[in-house]
């Protein structure tokens, strides 16, 4: 064989993503657990971290009832909420405390917890009145849950809607009906839901015409609302009508591909304890992906986004519209899967299934290797993981630039 194309036979071996080790706190996230006792989770509440203390708060039990100590610890979080909910210093807490605190009250001491979670459903961060719809709902308030039902706020009404169809089954269908009006993805499906399997007559007509208004928008990642739609009107998922994808080649994929080494710099928002990070796109890995999502970065599509789900010990993920897992960009990301891992500061694509990407970010935390086979890398942290490691549900995005590019 010529020699030359002895030397050509293979390529050369892409380079691994940095490798972050993990902040001293995450050992004691971890060994909290469902199986922690009432006297572990009571130390875990005064922990110098808070991700650490809100996931102690989520773990409280009613078989810690006749901890006094754990009671008190949750009604101080409530009753010293601040009056400015809308930041949080560096390191902090802003309606967080008193958001998880009121769930895990009402699991504990529901007398204490009942005009607590109803003060808080009426405040004016929908985030605490989520989290209250919640406590609401463990303590089966119907009444206030009916009128959350009907908050401004599409997440909070997916919240109360939710709550309410495993509470009174189809006795809230006239809510329900009404629901699925919203032009919000999240409230509509929950509504659709919630009216699968009714008998009330007017249920399939209504299904129909919010399914028609939802074909017409054409957003692909929109799918979830239309199929639930159509499970409500009594129709197969077969019947969906998804727009047709129109796939533009964007103009930087070549140099991406070719490893053009192209940084993306997170800029948080200093209402959310400010702080940046940088992230290399992998454009030698995912060159499609890594160029529209470079685009979108251009547009400022992600300004101002928020972190809507936050697992200390697993992910981070959001960065697109709605604060919510089913609000996305109108058109689905192809998946390119490659052998880049799902290791601790890479960054992948939030899907549903195998081809729907919607644009959202998801930040491995720790290694989550078992995301390999279904989930696309098209990133990895460069610098400021530190910073990932601090952010909390509902930090805001303040922007993502692209920073930097060469060899």
């Amino acid at each position: 064989m010529d020699s030359r194309f002895a030397a050509r036979d293979s390529l050369p071996a892409l380079p691994s993503p940095p490798r972050w080790a993990e902040p001293a706190w995450r050992l004691r996230y971890r060994a909290l657990t469902s199986k922690s006792d009432c006297a572990e989770v009571r130390s875990a509440l005064t922990d110098s971290v808070w991700a650490v203390r809100l996931h102690a708060a989520d773990l409280v039990t009613s078989t810690c009832v006749g901890d006094e100590k754990i009671a008190i610890a949750l009604r101080s979080w409530i009753d010293e909420l601040p009056k400015n909910t809308s930041r949080r210093s560096r390191g902090g807490v802003s309606w967080h405390a008193a958001a998880h605190a009121v769930v895990a009250l009402a699991r504990l001491r529901t007398d204490d917890a009942r005009a607590r979670a109803t003060a808080l459903s009426r405040n004016r961060q929908w985030e605490l009145r989520m989290y209250a719809t919640r406590a609401l709902a463990d303590l089966a308030d119907t009444v206030r849950l009916r009128a959350l039902a009907g908050d401004a706020d599409a997440n909070v009404k997916e919240a109360a809607i939710t709550a309410l169809s495993k509470l009174v089954g189809h006795d809230g269908d006239d809510l329900y009906v009404a629901a699925l009006e919203s032009p919000d993805a999240q409230a509509a499906r929950a509504a659709a839901l919630a009216l699968k399997g009714s008998k009330r007559a007017d249920v399939r007509a209504a299904a129909n015409e919010a399914f028609t208004r939802w074909t017409r928008r054409n957003i692909s990642s929109a799918r979830d609302v239309r199929v639930a739609l159509l499970e409500a009107a009594g129709r197969p998922d077969t019947d969906d009508q998804p727009p047709v994808q129109t796939h533009t080649l964007p103009r930087d994929v070549v140099r991406l591909a070719l490893g053009q080494r192209v940084l993306l710099r997170v800029v948080m928002s200093p209402v959310s304890g400010g702080g940046t990070f940088t992230v290399r796109l992998r454009g030698d890995v995912t060159p499609i992906m890594a160029a529209r999502i470079l685009s979108l970065a251009r547009r400022h599509y992600y300004d101002g986004g928020h972190w809507h789900r936050v697992e200390a010990d697993f992910v981070i993920q959001g960065a697109g519209p709605g604060t919510n897992e089913y609000v996305g960009y109108e058109q689905y990301f192809r998946d390119e899967l490659g052998n880049v891992p799902h290791v601790r500061g890479t960054v992948g694509m939030s899907t549903r299934s195998h081809d729907t990407g919607d644009a959202q970010w998801f930040i491995n935390l720790r290694d989550n290797l078992r995301l390999n086979r279904d989930y696309t890398v098209f990133a990895e942290i460069v610098d400021g993981i530190d910073v990932v490691d601090r952010i909390l549900e509902g930090d805001i995005v303040q922007r993502i630039s692209e920073v930097g590019r060469g060899r």
